[in-house]
C-alpha cells in the first residue's frame, strides 16, 4: 500500500493526464452513440416528472383555496335562501291573518314570535315588537283562532308574553250558549287542555260549548275565543271543566296585539274599600 501511494504521488501528473484523456475519449464516443441520447431522454423525463409533481402540488394548494372560496359562496347562498324562505313563510302567515274573513285585524299590532321558553308549567313567549311599536304591559295577545296570552314586560323592540299555558295565567271567561261564567287557568302538563273553575253545578253548561273571554277580565277585550268544553265532571258545588284550547301553541308564529283595555273607572270602583263596605 505504501508503494502504491509513493507511485501515485510520483506519477500523479501522468495519471491525471491519462484520466482526462479517458474522459475526453468517453465523451467523444458518447456523441456518436445512442447512450448520450438515452441519457438526455432520461434527463428530460426526470425533469418532466419533477415539474409534474410540482404542478400537482401547486394544484393542491389552489384546490384548497378554491374549496374555501366555494364554501364562502355556498354559505352566502344558503343564508340568502334561508332569508327568502323565512320571509315567504312570514308573509304567508301575515296574509292568512289579514285575509281571515271571520276576524278584523285593523287596529291591532302584528308581531312575530321569536323565542319561547318550553316548560310543563311556566311557558313564555317573546315577540319582536316593543314600546317603540306601541306595545304596552297588559295588552292582549291573540290570533284569529283565539287567545294567546297577555304582555307582562316590554323593552324597546321586544315584549314578553305570558301565554294561556302558564300556571300563573288566569282570565275570566263565559260560555257562548249557556252563558256560564268562570275563571280559566292551566294546571300544567298537556298544552292543549285548560280548566275552568267556579261554574256551579246548577248551571246548564254543555259539551262542545265555545268558551270566550268575558267582560269581567281586567286586561282582555271580551269575545276572544279560548276553546271548547270537552269534559264536565260534577263536584259538590262546582263542575270540573276541561277546555280544549283554540290556539295550537306548538305552531304559533305570527300574533296580534290588541289595544290596551283601559277602564280606570271600573278599576277604581272595584278597588275602593269604602264603596266595597257600602255594598257589603
Amino acid at each position: 500500500m505504501r508503494k502504491f501511494f509513493t507511485f501515485f504521488f510520483k506519477y500523479n501528473t501522468y495519471l491525471l493526464f491519462v484520466i482526462y484523456c479517458g474522459i475526453a475519449f468517453l465523451f467523444m464516443r458518447l456523441q456518436n452513440e445512442a447512450t448520450l441520447t438515452k441519457l438526455r431522454t432520461n434527463g428530460l423525463e426526470f425533469s418532466s416528472f419533477i415539474n409534474e409533481k410540482l404542478m400537482n402540488l401547486t394544484w393542491l394548494f389552489n384546490l384548497s383555496n378554491e374549496n374555501d372560496r366555494l364554501m364562502r359562496v355556498n354559505t352566502e347562498l344558503l343564508t340568502r335562501l334561508l332569508h327568502v324562505e323565512t320571509s315567504a313563510i312570514d308573509e304567508r302567515n301575515r296574509t292568512k291573518i289579514l285575509n281571515d274573513s271571520t276576524f278584523n285585524a285593523s287596529g291591532f299590532i302584528m308581531a312575530r314570535v321569536v323565542d319561547r321558553k318550553f316548560s310543563d308549567r311556566d311557558n313564555m313567549l317573546l315577540i319582536n315588537a316593543g314600546w317603540k311599536n306601541g306595545i304596552k304591559k297588559d295588552m292582549t295577545v291573540l290570533v284569529p283562532e283565539g287567545l294567546v296570552g297577555r304582555v307582562i314586560a316590554v323593552s324597546e323592540h321586544y315584549a314578553k308574553v305570558m301565554p294561556v299555558i302558564n300556571t300563573d295565567f288566569k282570565v275570566s271567561v263565559v260560555s257562548d250558549s249557556s252563558n256560564c261564567m268562570g275563571l280559566l287557568s292551566w294546571s300544567g302538563g298537556k298544552e292543549f287542555i285548560a280548566q275552568v273553575e267556579h261554574i256551579p253545578i246548577s248551571s246548564h253548561l254543555k259539551l262542545n260549548e265555545r268558551i270566550v273571554t268575558s267582560d269581567f277580565s281586567t286586561f282582555s277585550i271580551r269575545g276572544i275565543p279560548v276553546g271548547k268544553v270537552v269534559r264536565i265532571i260534577p263536584d259538590k258545588l262546582f263542575y270540573t271543566v276541561d277546555v280544549w284550547l283554540a290556539v295550537d301553541f306548538s305552531s304559533l308564529s305570527q300574533v296580534l296585539v290588541a289595544p290596551l283595555k283601559i277602564e280606570p273607572e271600573k278599576v277604581q270602583i272595584t278597588s275602593d274599600s269604602t264603596l266595597n263596605e257600602q255594598f257589603f
